[in-house]
């Protein structure tokens, strides 16, 4: 019997956060480096767990292939996202601590991640189960774990399937896995630090010539910029007034998943992304605060 086809399967971060709210961002040497919190509170968040749980609000079908630790976080991590919906069967539960954040979050909505990641924390790849990967719609990767995720992304591509990404930061495995991303997402310095340029428009250019793959690149306050090889496309961010901005790149790459299922084209994509990552600014939380696809519907004004 065939494996059943997932929308997304997705291979990369779940962590727990700790979640700290404060009127102000501590400062050493001043009166605000002591400060009462507003509140705290745990909740699961990673990347690729969080657009995870956010394609599967908006209705897609999606696994997650990552690595837990045999604890207390892991099992919660596994609890959070089964019971979301997400298939969690082929997860590695390994006997090494679970990844954890501490997150600040100051009264503008805005936040300092404190993060800690065992260096083991990795998926063995004899466990990646290639029938899943390659009978998906897409694959959705990070570079948290970048052998996995090289490794998930060559069985994807040698069996047609698209693949997504969330690169944040460069590293030496970097450009191995780009070279097989069809679809690729990149933080805001990234595509500068990959090529050099002083600009995102001709470093989404120079990124075309070197791959060949149309590329997007988030831009916080002011949305998104994407180049398909022949128009450079800016998507203005929505007006919102955020309460956290905690997770809004994992979702906006589910928006941008959503509209890659749905065959849209790359400005519709864009723009669905940027309106799923405004709304989630207004909740708490990285996956606490996913919107479901009436609430992304709601906040769009008609085309």
């Amino acid at each position: 019997m065939s494996a059943p086809v997932f929308d997304v399967v997705g291979l990369g971060a779940a962590c727990v956060d700790h979640v700290c709210r404060l009127p102000v961002f501590p400062r050493p040497d001043s009166a605000t480096s002591k400060i009462r919190m507003h509140g705290q509170s745990r909740m699961c968040g990673g990347q690729t767990a969080t657009a995870l749980a956010t394609c599967a609000k908006l209705g897609l079908r999606t696994k997650y292939l990552g690595a837990v630790g045999g604890d207390e976080d892991g099992r919660r991590i596994l609890a959070e996202l089964s019971g979301r919906g997400i298939d969690v069967g082929d997860v590695a539960v390994l006997d090494v601590p679970s990844a954890t954040a501490t997150i600040l979050i100051d009264d503008s909505g805005e936040r300092l991640v404190l993060w800690h990641r065992d260096t083991r924390l990795c998926v063995p790849l004899d466990r990646l189960p290639a029938e899943a990967i390659a009978t998906a719609r897409v694959l959705h990767v990070d570079d948290v774990d970048p052998v996995a995720a090289t490794e998930a992304a060559r069985i994807a591509r040698r069996a047609g399937v698209p693949v997504t990404c969330d690169i944040d930061h460069l590293t030496p495995r970097t450009e191995a896995l780009l070279g097989l991303v069809s679809d690729p997402v990149f933080a805001e310095q990234v595509p500068l630090d990959l090529t050099g340029q002083a600009h995102e428009a001709d470093a989404l250019r120079a990124i075309w010539e070197r791959y060949h793959v149309p590329a997007v690149v988030t831009l916080g306050e002011r949305g998104a910029m994407g180049f398909d090889g022949e128009r450079l496309v800016l998507v203005p961010a929505f007006s919102i007034d955020p309460i956290d901005t905690t997770g809004a790149g994992d979702v906006f790459r589910a928006g941008f998943i959503y509209g890659l299922v749905q065959g849209w084209p790359l400005e519709q994509r864009m723009r669905f992304a940027n309106a799923t990552a405004a709304v989630s600014c207004t909740r708490l939380g990285a996956i606490g605060g996913v919107p479901s696809l009436d609430d992304v519907q709601e906040l769009m004004p008609e085309p």
